[in-house]
């Protein structure tokens, strides 16, 4: 393997890569229409697809991503130094909180946000 790309199917392209760059704190790599990446380590990307755009690439072999609207289809876990700030911006760039920061069994502390599409974040620390 080289290079690994999670990507998000998201309903607004424009509104997405405001809430990840904010979130993040990272301007985007790549900003084109059709397609946002954000390097989030070397060789680990995140890519944000509309939903419109990833229909075409999934040619009607399978449901389009737009009804899947707020159904949980992912989770995004990134491990951070201050995982209760992250929790808090995200909150505040209309993120919504579905469990507060706590101790896990495995081991991490980890708080449970979704998205502006509904796509389940959490912050953990270890």
């Amino acid at each position: 393997m080289k290079e690994i790309e999670f990507i998000l199917y998201v309903s607004n392209q424009e509104r997405s890569t405001m809430f990840y760059r904010h979130l993040l704190k990272k301007k985007p790599d790549l900003y084109v229409d059709g397609m946002t990446e954000f390097q989030l380590l070397p060789g680990v990307k995140l890519g944000l697809m509309p939903v419109k755009v990833a229909a075409k690439i999934l040619n009607n072999k399978m449901l389009p991503p737009s009804e899947g609207d707020g159904i949980p289809r992912c989770e995004l876990y990134l491990k951070v130094t201050n995982a209760e700030k992250y929790m808090q911006r995200a909150i505040e760039l209309g993120g919504e909180l579905i469990c507060e920061f706590a101790p896990q069994d495995w081991g991490d502390t980890v708080g449970y946000l979704a998205d502006l599409d509904g796509h389940i974040i959490a912050f953990a620390e270890a």
